[in-house]
């Protein structure tokens, strides 16, 4: 009799929080994440009159890619973890105080239950997005334009061109004006996130990649800038490193710091109240 009581307890335990799981699963919908088609092209990744992590900068030539049109929300992140750890509590804000790992995990179970590819973004594929795009797209071969040969660029992986005359991309991620119509950061954001959406999204409609919380992404972090001034096709980054890039600025920032160039590295173990991440699907 004492063993069936101790079975009934521990039943009566457990369902809650399997009910809890499919409750979550069922109203917040974590298994649709928006995201925005950004068309392949070329552009400048990188400053050279930046800090010396964004030197030199030099000509990167994407494909085709799904970014995120969010920053993860805490409602997402819950309905598939089962736990908040975000220090300002809000469904429709960007999870934060997040590891790399964690953010690896998280996608590993999304991937399980949508049958989708989703991943981190690579830092270009973050900084071309956060630019704006581009508005040239890949061409299979040479052309004459105006009766001037184009110089171009080529793309290794798919045998394709991309024009070496391209948009440069904007200095912040947002359509118009400077961070304050674009941005949540130090002097506006009170010390917190804010919901998702809520500033101006820049030319692709992709929204708070200038500020709110600064973004984990795929690439190991090579403190001394790219390297190399060659012309490199999807690059991924180092082979290995200490650190994990972080993209974006974020509440702790000013205004200066929030320009689409800057770049940090941070242990894969870092948790902070400004640091969550956006996805990648890959058709």
């Amino acid at each position: 009799m004492k063993f069936g009581l101790s079975s009934l307890l521990l039943c009566l335990l457990v369902q809650p929080a399997v009910a809890q799981r499919k409750y979550n699963k069922t109203i917040f919908g974590p298994l649709k994440i928006e995201t925005v088609n950004v068309n392949g092209g070329t552009f400048d990744m990188g400053d050279d009159g930046g800090a010396q992590d964004r030197k030199p900068a030099h000509t990167v030539v994407l494909d085709n890619f799904m970014m995120g049109k969010y920053e993860i929300k805490q409602q997402q992140w819950v309905a598939l973890m089962d736990e908040n750890p975000s220090l300002y509590k809000c469904d429709e804000c960007p999870v934060t105080n997040v590891t790399y790992d964690e953010v690896q995990e998280f996608i590993k179970r999304l991937n399980e239950g949508t049958g989708k590819k989703y991943r981190l973004p690579t830092e270009a594929e973050w900084e071309y997005a956060a630019r704006g795009g581009s508005h040239e797209d890949l061409i299979k071969e040479k052309h004459v334009r105006g009766g001037v040969n184009e110089l171009l660029v080529a793309d290794e992986k798919k045998g394709m061109m991309a024009p070496e005359k391209h948009k440069k991309g904007d200095k912040y991620s947002g359509r118009n004006g400077g961070p304050q119509s674009i941005a949540w950061y130090k002097n506006n954001a009170d010390g917190h996130v804010h919901r998702v959406g809520m500033k101006q999204p820049n030319d692709l409609g992709i929204y708070d990649m200038t500020g709110n919380a600064e973004e984990w992404v795929s690439d190991w972090y090579y403190s001394k800038g790219y390297g190399s001034k060659d012309t490199v096709s999807n690059p991924t980054g180092p082979v290995g490193g200490k650190s994990k890039v972080v993209r974006g600025g974020s509440i702790e920032n000013e205004g200066s710091e929030l320009v689409v160039t800057r770049r940090a590295g941070y242990l894969p173990d870092t948790k902070a109240r400004s640091l969550g991440f956006r996805l990648v699907e890959e058709k």
